[in-house]
C-alpha cells in the first residue's frame, strides 16, 4: 500500500523515489509492529525466519533489476501481480489455516522455495512484500491467516530493509517523507494490531477484508498508470 499512498497522495513524483522512500519506512514499521505480534503470540518464529532468510538474497537481486525498468512499467506490472493475490486470497481454501502449525523437513521445504520467489518479487517491485509474503507463508505452511500476517512482518522488515539500503545506494531514497512515514506507521501498527486481535476468530472476514483492500487499490494504481502511458 506505501507506493501508492506516496506517490497519489504524498504526490511524490518518481515511482523509484516512492519505491525506496516506502522499503525503508516499510522496513522499520515492520520491525516496529512485530513486536506487538509477538507478543500477542501470533508469530510462528520457525516459519517465519525460514522464509524471511530465503528471501533476502531474492531481495537484492529483485532492487537491482527493478531500478533497471522504467517507472510506469513497474506500477503496471505491480498492479496485476496485487489483483492476482487478491483474487487468490478470496479463494475459501485461503480462509482456512492450521493456528497450531510447527515446522517439519516438508514445510521448510516449501517455505524456501516460496520464500526465494518472494523475496526476489518485493525486491523487484520495491515493496516489503506484506500482501505477497501473508499468502505465501500460508502456502508454505498453512498457518492460520492472523499467524500469517504477525510471521509476515520479519520478512516484510527484512525484505524492505534490503530493497531500501539497495535503493538508498543510488539516491532513491527521501529521508525526510520517510521520517514521517515511520512515525505515522508505529501508531496506525499499534492499532491494526488491536483490530486483528479482534478478528483473528473469524479468519475468513480477516482474509476477505485483507483481499478487498488490495483489489481496490490494484485498481487504482492500474487506472492511473494507464492514464500517464
Amino acid at each position: 500500500m506505501a507506493v501508492p499512498l506516496l506517490l497519489y497522495v504524498v504526490g511524490m513524483r518518481s515511482p523509484h523515489m516512492a519505491i525506496g522512500t516506502s522499503a525503508l519506512a516499510v522496513a522499520v514499521n515492520a520491525f516496529a509492529n512485530l513486536i506487538s505480534h509477538s507478543r500477542a503470540g501470533n508469530v510462528k518464529w520457525p516459519c517465519a525466519a525460514v522464509f524471511a532468510l530465503s528471501g533476502i538474497a531474492g531481495a537484492a537481486a529483485g532492487a537491482a533489476a527493478g531500478k533497471a525498468i522504467d517507472g510506469s512499467h513497474l506500477l503496471l506490472l505491480f498492479g496485476f501481480v496485487m489483483i492476482a493475490v487478491a483474487v487468490a486470497m478470496l479463494s475459501p481454501r485461503a480462509a482456512v489455516g492450521n493456528p497450531d502449525v510447527r515446522i517439519n523437513p516438508a514445510i521448510a521445504v516449501r517455505l524456501v522455495i516460496v520464500g526465494a520467489i518472494v523475496g526476489l518479487l518485493s525486491g523487484f517491485f520495491g515493496i516489503g512484500g506484506g500482501f505477497l509474503i501473508v499468502p505465501g507463508l500460508m502456502l508454505g505452511s498453512g498457518m492460520a491467516t492472523i499467524n500469517a500476517v504477525g510471521s509476515s512482518l520479519l520478512s516484510v522488515g527484512a525484505f524492505g530493509l534490503t530493497t531500501a539500503i539497495s535503493y538508498a545506494l543510488s539516491g532513491l531514497v527521501d529521508w525526510r517523507v520517510a521520517g514521517f512515514f515511520i512515525a505515522g506507521g508505529v501508531v496506525g501498527g499499534f492499532i491494526g494490531v488491536k483490530l486483528s486481535g479482534h478478528l483473528a476468530g473469524r479468519r475468513a472476514v480477516l482474509t476477505r477484508i485483507f483481499a478487498v483492500a488490495v483489489f481496490v487499490v490494484a485498481g487504482f494504481v492500474l487506472w492511473r498508470s494507464a492514464s500517464a502511458m
